[in-house]
């Protein structure tokens, strides 16, 4: 097991307690062992390994306002560059350089530990942001830009107006609007008391109107974009995704992606809105904010309880979306996901995926999801079923039964031997992490 992260002093800080750890509620198929390979982590978002072999993880910055890059030493773990913006969402080092995702920028950290920005100005100003970037076939780095919003509509729900009240969703193609326009009570200064109207893809408090037509641009919400190495030519692979929140391309070269679907909140809630793992194309559009899952929201299953059956957006749609690769129940909160190449651990191909879990009440309607998440799940590319496979024995997060298991698995990376580590993000709520309770935990064929 690896030693805890080095600890930064700091004035008259109180310790926290410690997260109890017990491997042992953690059930697996027969034939495997998991470990706790490391402590003592704050908000690691990212876990990847180097060509020379070197583990490093990504700390998001969201407790202290500061992204970090963490190097695995004999000391523990030591902080190698600082100074990002939260969310950190990903790290990747390719050809000696390692490329970090942080809120609107890609900034590469050089081999003297100097760092540059490569691409700025993302629209990553709302409820999501742009993602880890990979590297594919073409020498090219891709990355997934997340939406503004939870399904199209800027309301109450997007704090982030106050700060940014002229941003919104932006489309990846020309589109016409359907005219739907949503009313909210104002929350801005100077408007406490006014009823605002919001429509698509729009500012705050703006409304549209049927047959009104919306450009598209390259650095689109919801997209796969692409750039050269150095950040130059960036380019639109993909639209119509909510949050794709990690990518990675399979031994056939072809790229998939962990999306995650609505929430129930906002002006226009969507319920039993599925996360996908997507097969991503180049020129497709995935449905968002009309379709979930390959299904329009206009199915009676995703009416919220107690609220309007959601209807289109767009007045017309850019072509039929394709159903997903697999699908994941509501909340499950798909992210980091890794193929299989090790014929001794599991079948060649198969995918492992960790599952954050529901963030109740604020996007589930208030309802608590207990059962949903808190794990590593397999998918079986052959069938696209998905199964249980590193899971708590109560099903369950474990603070909420005293348990020892998982709290918030969001990473799921095999090392060069085919071990599997599991990158728990540790205790949370809301979109606050305990410091000091995040984990590595190490699974292997017993």
């Amino acid at each position: 097991m690896a030693e805890n992260v080095r600890e930064q002093s700091r004035p008259n800080e109180q310790r926290l307690p410690q997260r109890k750890l017990a491997p042992e509620d953690i059930l697996l198929p027969p034939g495997y062992k998991v470990e706790v390979f490391a402590t003592g982590l704050t908000a690691p978002i990212n876990l990847t390994f180097t060509s020379k072999g070197e583990m490093l993880v990504a700390d998001a910055g969201i407790t202290d306002g500061n992204g970090k890059v963490l190097r695995l030493t004999e000391q523990g773990f030591t902080v190698i560059a600082d100074g990002f913006h939260p969310p950190l969402t990903g790290i990747t080092e390719h050809e000696g350089i390692i490329y970090v995702a942080h809120r609107r920028y890609v900034t590469i950290i050089q081999p003297d530990g100097k760092k540059k920005d490569i691409i700025e100005g993302l629209p990553s100003n709302g409820d999501h942001h742009n993602n880890r970037v990979v590297f594919g076939p073409d020498g090219k780095m891709y990355f997934g830009q997340g939406t503004a919003t939870n399904s199209g509509v800027v309301g109450k729900d997007n704090g982030w107006v106050k700060a940014h009240p002229f941003f919104h969703d932006y489309p990846g193609g020309r589109i016409t609007l359907a005219g739907e326009n949503y009313q909210a009570s104002g929350f801005l200064k100077d408007y406490q008391d006014r009823v605002q109207t919001t429509g698509a893809y729009v500012p705050f408090g703006v409304e549209t109107y049927p047959g009104q037509v919306v450009d598209g641009v390259t650095r689109a919400s919801g997209s796969i974009l692409r750039a050269n190495p150095d950040g130059s030519e960036l380019e639109l692979v993909a639209w119509g995704l909510r949050n794709p929140f990690r990518l990675r391309f399979d031994r056939y070269n072809r790229l998939f992606a962990a999306n995650h679907g609505m929430d129930v909140r906002g002006s226009r809630p969507v319920a039993n809105s599925p996360d996908e793992f997507q097969w991503i194309r180049p020129g497709y559009w995935y449905g968002f904010p009309d379709f979930t899952g390959g299904l329009p929201v206009t199915m009676p299953q995703f009416r919220p309880e107690g609220k309007p059956q959601p209807t289109f957006l767009l007045a017309e749609h850019p072509m039929q979306p394709p159903y997903p690769v697999a699908s994941f129940p509501a909340h499950s909160a798909t992210m980091g996901f890794s193929f299989n190449e090790n014929s001794s651990f599991a079948p060649i191909g198969d995918v492992f995926i960790a599952e954050f879990g529901a963030n109740a009440p604020g996007t589930t309607g208030g309802k608590p999801l207990p059962l949903v998440g808190h794990r590593i799940s397999r998918i079986d590319m052959t069938s696209g079923q998905v199964y249980p496979f590193a899971i708590n024995r109560t099903g369950m997060v474990a603070s909420m039964t005293n348990g020892g298991g998982f709290e918030r698995p969001i990473d799921a990376v095999f090392d060069a031997n085919g071990a599997l580590y599991v990158l728990d993000f540790g205790q949370f709520s809301g979109a606050t992490a305990a410091p000091g309770t995040g984990v590595i935990w190490k699974i292997d064929r017993s």
